[in-house]
């Protein structure tokens, strides 16, 4: 299990906070990927351009 799966799960963390450790092109160094994002919280990913 992941750190931040972990995080979420206890509650450490929204999902509004993971999303600023996903890896996009605007965050290059962020630790996780869209796809690890809808894994932990079952939210799709959908960036600004996209909403």
């Amino acid at each position: 299990m992941q750190f931040w799966q972990i995080a979420f799960m206890y509650k450490w963390v929204t999902a509004v906070q993971l999303r600023l450790a996903v890896k996009t092109e605007a965050n290059p160094f962020g630790e996780i990927t869209p796809k690890q994002y809808k894994e932990i919280t079952g939210q799709d990913f959908e960036t600004q351009a996209e909403a």
